[in-house]
C-alpha cells in the first residue's frame, strides 16, 4: 500500500473537526462538508447526549449503536442511495465506479494504515472514490492510541488490497438539505451508569471500558460546545473550564486503568469525580430558558401568551401565532421587546422580519441563533 498524500489534517480535512469526532462519524463529517460546505458536519453535535445502553462486559455504553448512528445521516443533509452487506470486490468497484464516493465500514484490525493494524479489532470506517487502477482512500480519523496517532489522511491502493467489507453505502445529497437543527439536551440519570462500574468484579475490564466512556463523553461534549458556537450560542468561560474538568477526567481514568494493570491500588475518587461532571453537564450547557432542549420553547411561549392574553399551553399547541386572538402587529412588538428582556438578549435587526415572528418555532430559533447577552 502506497500513500500518494502525507498524512495530515490540513492536507486532507481542511474544514473537518477530526479532533472531536468517532471513527463512524469522521467521515460522515467529510461527506457533509463536501455536500454543504465547512461546519456542516458540526450538526453531529446538536444534541448532547448522556443515554447509556447495555454494553459488553455487562456494562452500559454512552457509545450509540452503529444502526444509530448511520440512521442520523440526515441531519447532515445526507440521503442512501444504495447499500451493500459485505460486497466482494468486484461489487464494492461497481458501487465506486457508479456514485463516485463510496462510505465503508470494515475492521480496524484490517487497516494498515491505523495504529489498530494487527492489534485491535472494532469497526471502523473510511471513504472510497472510484478510479480504474486504483481504490483513492480517506480516512478522516483522528486520535492517540498506545501504538501511535492516527491522522487524517488520503492514500491509493490496489483494490484487491482492501480490508475485507462489511457495510459500503453510497451516501449522497438529500431532497431536503440539511435541517435546521437547534441545540438541545438529552441527559438521562447517571446513578445506575456509576453503580456498575464501580461494583464490576473485574476493575481491570471495568476501567478499560470507563477509559473509552470518558474519551467518547469528552469529544461529544467538546463537539457540541463547537455546534454550540456555530449556531450562536457559545458556552463561554464555564464551557471551556466543563471541557477541560472532561479532558482531565479522560486522563485521570487512563492513568487509573494503567495502575490497575500494574497491580497498584486504584484510585477512590475517580466515580465521584464522573459523577460531579456529569451532573455539572446539566448547569454549564443549560440552554436558555432552562435546563432541558425544551427550555426555551416554554420559556418563549410563556412569554407570548403573556402578552396576547393566552394559556402558555394554547401558544404551544399553535403552529401559527396569528390564529391567537390578540396577535396582532403591535403584539409583535411588545413580544420582541418582552424576549430580549427576559432572555437579556438582543436580536439582530436584521431578522426582525414578519416571516421570523409570526411561528412559535420561527421565535425559539431567533432567540437561539441571534441572540447575544
Amino acid at each position: 500500500m502506497t500513500t500518494t498524500t502525507p498524512p495530515g489534517a490540513d492536507a486532507v480535512l481542511p474544514t473537518v473537526r477530526a479532533e472531536l469526532l468517532d471513527c463512524v462519524q469522521s467521515n460522515l463529517a467529510v461527506l457533509a462538508d463536501r455536500g454543504y460546505g465547512a461546519g456542516t458536519h458540526l450538526a453531529l453535535g446538536a444534541t448532547l447526549r448522556f443515554r447509556p445502553s447495555p454494553g459488553p462486559a455487562a456494562l452500559p455504553t454512552v457509545e450509540p449503536p452503529l444502526t444509530a448512528e448511520l440512521a442520523g445521516i440526515g441531519r447532515l443533509g445526507l440521503a442512501e442511495a444504495a447499500r451493500l452487506h459485505r460486497p466482494d470486490r468486484d461489487a464494492l468497484v461497481e458501487l465506486a465506479r457508479e456514485y463516485g464516493t463510496v462510505y465503508v465500514l470494515a475492521d480496524a484490525y484490517d487497516m494498515p494504515w491505523l495504529p489498530y493494524h494487527g492489534r485491535r479489532r472494532m469497526e471502523h470506517s473510511y471513504l472510497v472514490e472510484y478510479a480504474p487502477d486504483a481504490a483513492q482512500v480517506t480516512d478522516a480519523y483522528h486520535n492517540r492510541t498506545p501504538w501511535g496517532t492516527a491522522e487524517p489522511q488520503r492514500l491509493r491502493t490496489g483494490w484487491d488490497r482492501l480490508p475485507a467489507t462489511s457495510l459500503a453505502l453510497a451516501l449522497v445529497p438529500a431532497s431536503a438539505g440539511v435541517p435546521d437543527l437547534p441545540p438541545a439536551l438529552d441527559l438521562g440519570p447517571a446513578d445506575g451508569y456509576l453503580a456498575a462500574y464501580a461494583d464490576h468484579p473485574d476493575r481491570v475490564t471495568a476501567l478499560e471500558r470507563l477509559t473509552v466512556e470518558t474519551w467518547l463523553l469528552a469529544r461529544s461534549r467538546k463537539l457540541h460546545a463547537a455546534f454550540r458556537a456555530r449556531y450562536g450560542l457559545p458556552c463561554g468561560a464555564q464551557g471551556e473550564e466543563q471541557l477541560r474538568r472532561w479532558d482531565r477526567l479522560a486522563e485521570q481514568t487512563f492513568l487509573a486503568l494503567r495502575r490497575v494493570e500494574r497491580g497498584r491500588p486504584e484510585p477512590q475518587r475517580l466515580l465521584g469525580d464522573l459523577a460531579a461532571v456529569l451532573a455539572a453537564d446539566r448547569t454549564v450547557f443549560a440552554l436558555p430558558g432552562g435546563p432541558a432542549g425544551d427550555g426555551l420553547r416554554t420559556t418563549v411561549a410563556r412569554v407570548v401568551a403573556s402578552v396576547t392574553g393566552c394559556a402558555p399551553e394554547t401558544v404551544l399547541r399553535s403552529g401559527d401565532l396569528t390564529e391567537l386572538p390578540g396577535f396582532d402587529s403591535f403584539r409583535v412588538v411588545e413580544i420582541v421587546e418582552r424576549l430580549e428582556e427576559h432572555l437579556g438578549t438582543a436580536f439582530d435587526p436584521e431578522d426582525l422580519l414578519p416571516e421570523n415572528l409570526h411561528r412559535l418555532d420561527d421565535l425559539c430559533r431567533l432567540a437561539a441563533t441571534r441572540g447575544r447577552a
